[in-house]
């Protein structure tokens, strides 16, 4: 159990002017013994859980259901990639390394293998018992091909012989014929044959082809009513295996998964060029060490030992599963148009009145700050922005750091034609953004064709900060135009994402991001910066002070408030700080949607910190933090988690927000609709798990993303009665005199 002290304060009158000390100050010790921290791993699980419990949940609407199965399993699959691939590592290499709660990496294994077999039997349990039946009375059905009626069973077979045939290739494995090497992810049938009654037995690999959509629709009727039928296509090659093998005689085939270390391992001191260094890791990261099998739950186990021995893995690795081997596989569902009356209501990102179409940027800019809340507020203007700027003769230069973006990206295309118009443009481009690699070298070509500057960010580190610097010719002086963001140059996640856009001129805010570029790309060391606070240069260290100034005004007898909100929470000395800090008297409120390794509700420890966490429709994002300095608050927004890897090894930005009007709107609408939320809102326990919120009382049964969503409808629903009324103006109805009266 975490580690508590009484709680006991001086019963003497201060002296004006004289700090008020607690005589209980638990020591130092205290706050970091191991107890008092929550496994990361294990954090990151709840968190997991928290995603699965918006699919078991029945007010959902259906197809948003079976999409948060399926991101359960896309989530499931980056954490054993990423995550326990490393912590096999550790084993293998027999490190005595332990994280803050002083567990091990092999007691960490364990109990992995423990809490992700219970989410899986969750998991498996809602999708047969739960959502296939309610598939089913939408007339919706997914189907093992053995389910088939005739006539459907005689159109499946034409299409596996026409669709899928072609492109099966069976691997020999034998003697002669090593195991073949199956990239990550990929799903396989392991066969046996025989050649008569009495022969030996063999095997064979058979990859079920990526070219096929996993799901496949049957073909429907006329009737609008017709049932809408699928079938797995792994079924349906397993069902019609023998005809791979004419003349063999099949014993048995078993479909089978194999998760894959995908980390890059990269010495940049060591590597001439990153760019081809990072092509090359990525081929070998497909056929990185095995770290996870997924069998059917039936599989022999005599077929499962085979499979062990080829992958060098042991049954604390296998996971068996009754269904499709990876949930990702029913995504057609989602994408099914048709079934929009079981998705959410449809929402369009709003436009903020402050920018509205055809706007000129940079007249709106020059007369004030804009702040964008996406995806409620639409993330086109920044995209707007930017082309404006590569059409503008104005505009000299252009700079931005790039973590993510869409292949397609309007941004890319515009940053080409401001380079290919003789505008300086400087990207920053992070090759190592995780599972997007490929993609970023890609449009990172493109950009150098063009003549940009591409630099592939800082050696040692990740460049994760958002940063847009446009300088412009104005008429009276030399500009520089700023966009800081807490989320990616990305158009298509800024409408699933929940992040802020700040847009601005501010002369001070905007040297300062100048300087930053600069320090990026040059030679000169980190300056310092008054506004902005920048890993892994001052964040860490900056916000610590921060924490114990609302420490140090709790002690002296004044109101001591923090509010962040956050991806992650895992620094061990930052949450060492709010235990001080909430040992003072300090009220902290974390909404920390993922992990989070700090113990809240421990009398004498951390009674004054409360955590939540949202998983909702969007996908919570943004990071704000908010410390009340007696009563001359101060809010930041940024790039950043409060993790390790984000206050050393990234480089991250966090920006003030500074206008009074933006800053209230922060501190007094939007963080307390998240502290508000009775809906979605999971309030976390000391023992690590989550409890869902209710209205008590008289609390309105309050959500959050809901309240913007609606907000911003109501927005436009205004902009679009605005303009029917302009345009109504403008129309001067033709007046006809009335003729003269004809004469007799």
């Amino acid at each position: 159990m975490p580690t508590a002290v009484k709680k006991t304060y001086t019963d003497q009158e201060p002296a004006a002017g004289v700090e008020v000390l607690r005589k209980d100050i638990p020591p130092e010790e205290h706050f970091s013994a191991p107890e008092n921290f929550v496994n990361r791993e294990l954090s990151w699980l709840e968190f997991n859980r928290r995603v699965l419990e918006e699919a078991q949940d029945p007010t959902q609407p259906l197809i948003e259901r079976v999409k948060f199965v399926t991101i359960f399993s896309s989530n499931l699959d980056e954490f054993f990639e990423v995550r326990v691939a490393g912590i096999k590592q550790q084993i293998e290499s027999e490190t005595s390394d332990v994280g803050p709660d002083g567990i091990s990496p092999t007691e960490t294994f364990n109990n992995i293998q423990r809490v992700v077999r219970e989410l899986l039997a969750t998991q498996y349990a809602l999708w047969n018992e739960e959502l296939l039946p309610e598939l089913a009375k939408q007339k919706i059905y997914v189907r093992e091909v053995s389910q088939l009626t005739a006539k459907r069973a005689a159109w499946a077979h034409r299409y596996f012989q026409q669709e899928v045939f072609p492109m099966l290739t069976p691997l020999a494995v034998d003697a002669s014929h090593p195991f073949p090497q199956l990239l990550n992810k990929t799903h396989n049938l392991l066969v046996r044959v025989k050649a008569g009654r009495g022969g030996e037995p063999l095997h064979a690999i058979v990859q079920v082809p990526r070219a096929v959509s996993r799901l496949i629709l049957m073909p429907r009727g006329k009737q609008a009513d017709e049932p809408w039928e699928y079938i797995y296509l792994a079924s349906l090659i397993k069902h019609h295996i023998g005809e791979l093998f004419p003349g063999l005689i099949i014993e048995g085939a078993h479909a089978f998964r194999v998760t894959r270390n995908s980390e890059l391992y990269i010495d940049e001191e060591e590597a001439e060029n990153l760019l081809r260094t990072i092509e090359h890791e990525l081929r070998r990261s497909s056929r990185g060490d095995a770290v996870r099998l997924e069998v059917e739950t039936d599989i022999p186990k005599d077929f499962l030992d085979l499979l062990l021995e080829f992958f060098d893995l042991t049954e604390a690795d296998t996971y068996k599963v009754n269904g499709p081997l990876t949930m990702t596989h029913v995504t057609p569902l989602i994408a099914n148009d048709a079934f929009a009356n079981l998705k959410d209501r449809p929402f369009q990102p709003g436009r903020d009145p402050a920018l509205p179409p055809h706007a000129d940027m940079f007249e709106v800019l020059r007369r004030q700050d804009v702040l964008l809340h996406h995806p409620y507020d639409s993330f086109d203007p920044i995209v707007d922005l930017i082309e404006e700027a590569a059409q503008d003769p104005q505009v000299l230069a252009i700079k931005i750091t790039l973590y993510r973006t869409s292949g397609d990206s309007a941004i890319v295309e515009a940053l080409i034609d401001a380079a290919n118009a003789g505008k300086q443009v400087t990207a920053i481009v992070e090759l190592r953004a995780r599972f997007d690699e490929a993609s970023n070298i890609q449009w990172a070509r493109r950009l150098e064709q063009a003549g940009a500057h591409v630099i592939y960010g800082v050696v040692g580190l990740k460049t994760h900060c958002k940063a847009l610097l446009i300088v412009r010719r104005d008429t009276d002086k030399l500009r520089r135009y700023v966009h800081l963001g807490t989320g990616n140059y990305h158009p298509r996640t800024a409408r699933i994402y929940t992040d802020f856009s700040l847009l601005t001129t501010n002369a001070q805010l905007t040297e300062e991001v100048a300087t930053v570029f600069n320090t990026l790309t040059g030679l000169a060391g980190y300056p310092g910066l008054k506004k902005l606070m920048v890993a892994p240069f001052d964040l860490k260290k900056r916000l610590i002070g921060l924490i114990e100034r609302e420490r140090n005004h709790a002690r002296a007898g004044k109101p001591g408030r923090i509010i962040a909100k956050l991806n992650s929470l895992v620094d061990q000395e930052i949450i060492e700080r709010l235990y001080e800090a909430s040992c003072a008297d300090v009220t902290v409120d974390l909404i920390v949607r993922g992990i989070c390794c700090l113990r809240p509700k421990i009398p004498g420890l951390s009674e004054n910190i409360r955590v939540f966490s949202i998983v909702g429709r969007f996908l919570e994002h943004s990071r704000i933090y908010h410390f009340a300095n007696d009563g001359q608050p101060e809010v930041f927004l940024s790039s950043a988690d409060w993790m390790p890897r984000n206050f050393l090894r990234r480089v991250e930005v966090a920006f003030p927000i500074e206008n009074p009007a933006l800053r209230n709107q922060l501190i007094n609408e939007v963080l307390p609709r998240f502290l508000h939320d009775r809906v979605k809102a999971r309030e976390m326990q000391p023992d690590g798990s989550y409890r869902l919120l209710k209205p008590e009382g008289t609390e309105p049964r309050a959500q959050a993303q809901w309240h913007f969503r609606e907000k911003s409808r109501e927005r436009a629903n205004e902009l679009r009665r605005k303009n029917k009324q302009a345009l109504a103006d403008k129309f001067v109805p033709i007046t006809v005199p009335p003729e003269p009266p004809k004469r007799s």
